[in-house]
């Protein structure tokens, strides 16, 4: 698998050779799909919480007696198809989203969504030069050169003038390289990466 490598001014120079075990596995979409659940499983945050039998407030006893009134047999003003009653099996802010995954497993979805991205020539690759200056309004006259329309940038925390230029801009999104995840891979059309933020993916993985 190869990328298109841009140098700094973002000019196409040549292509750099990714590495296969992460950009060159078969696409699995079955732990893909799993790998996407969790992630959005686990970042719930149920608020939602009605009170029970016990949280409800008021008097227990019988609000009329059993027989002779002609009406329906009724318990106390708390019942739940009261109006001020509780609430049956409604929803509790205590409950547990979280659902676990194998640590190989989530590689692999992760490599696979990568290799996918390889394979529809979606990845792209920047040689970015040391202590270079960079400003939000030349980085969207560079998008202009550039053919996509919503981009994911992975880099590394020493490019940070970079990450706070690219930021406000609505259709690019920084992200460090060691938090890639299936949500913002599908999201975003294109992935590029730093040459420096690569070899870091690397030496993670490798």
């Amino acid at each position: 698998m190869e990328a298109i490598l841009y140098n700094s001014t973002w000019v196409e120079t040549w292509k750099i050779k990714l590495n296969e075990s992460i950009f060159g596995l078969e696409v699995n979409s079955g732990l893909i799909h799993r790998l996407l659940m969790l992630q959005r499983s686990n970042s719930r945050s149920p608020i939602a919480h009605t009170k029970s039998r016990w949280d409800r407030t008021g008097s227990t006893r019988k609000i009329y007696k059993q027989k002779g009134t002609w009406n329906a047999r009724a318990w106390s003003a708390r019942s739940p198809i009261r109006k001020w009653g509780w609430v049956a099996f409604g929803p509790k802010s205590n409950r547990n989203f979280t659902i676990s995954m194998n640590k190989k497993e989530r590689r692999i979805a992760l490599f696979s969504l990568l290799s996918s991205k390889a394979m529809n020539n979606q990845i792209k690759v920047i040689d970015l030069v040391n202590n270079q200056e960079y400003k939000t309004k030349n980085v969207v006259e560079i998008i202009k050169n550039i053919n996509t329309t919503k981009w994911l940038f992975a880099m590394l925390p020493n490019d940070r003038e970079l990450f706070l230029a690219t930021r406000n801009i609505e259709t690019v999104k920084p992200i460090w390289v060691w938090y890639l995840n299936p949500v913002d891979l599908l999201k975003y059309n294109d992935l590029i990466f730093t040459k420096d933020s690569l070899n870091h993916l690397d030496q993670i993985y490798s």
